[in-house]
């Protein structure tokens, strides 16, 4: 059955968001539950332009957001902006923005992630989960997908970065923004969990 929910999710390649209760879309975490660790990513930082890696223990930021991307996704494209303001938005607060690549293609490697983020003017660590395991780990059906973590790395919020993937324009809700404000706050937030949009993540079989 999961493997069945799995491939339906990724014949979609854009979906509508909607308020929903803990796990009613991620069918492999909820949220309350610890996150999935994750360790020696290769990654990019595009703020720095240095290469690095990436592990959730080297965080010290009290609130994490995990983006699962792809930077061939024209759903990822149509975000990339609204993710380097977010970014922006939260300087000088405890919140730490991270991207993971779970794509196999050769535009979505550590080389193209420093492509990418180069033309895109990114400003946020950016990784690449070359066996998958951490997309798998976390349930990430779509890119981009974001998991917001609390100080004790609890999965506060998991969906949807708004309401409107493709055409910031349209945007009337800020599921991110407003569960990384609650969670800085102390609070749970009011939207926990939303459904994924963008282009579906395809996974190598074992």
């Amino acid at each position: 059955m999961r493997k069945m929910l799995l491939s339906v999710a990724v014949l979609a390649l854009v979906v509508s968001p909607a308020l929903a209760k803990p796990g009613k879309y991620n069918k492999v975490v909820s949220v309350g539950e610890k996150a999935p660790d994750f360790s020696g990513l290769a990654a990019y930082d595009a703020a720095t332009k240095q290469d690095t890696s990436l592990s959730l223990a080297d965080i010290k930021e009290d609130v994490v957001v995990v983006c699962f991307a792809a930077n061939h996704c024209p759903a990822v494209q149509a975000c990339e902006d609204r993710m380097i303001d977010f970014v922006n938005s939260f300087k000088g607060k405890s919140v730490k923005f991270v991207g993971i690549a779970v794509s196999d293609l050769p535009e979505d490697n550590v080389a193209g992630i420093k492509k990418y983020t180069t033309d895109k003017g990114s400003n946020y660590v950016y990784g690449f989960d070359e066996s998958q395991a951490v997309g798998k780990a976390y349930g990430a059906t779509n890119t981009p997908q974001f998991f917001v973590l609390d100080k004790d790395r609890n999965i506060a919020y998991m969906g949807a970065m708004d309401d409107s993937v493709q055409n910031e324009a349209k945007v009337t809700k800020t599921y991110l923004k407003d569960a990384v404000t609650a969670v800085l706050a102390g609070k749970t937030p009011e939207v926990t969990e939303t459904r994924a949009q963008g282009c579906g993540v395809r996974y190598k079989r074992d």
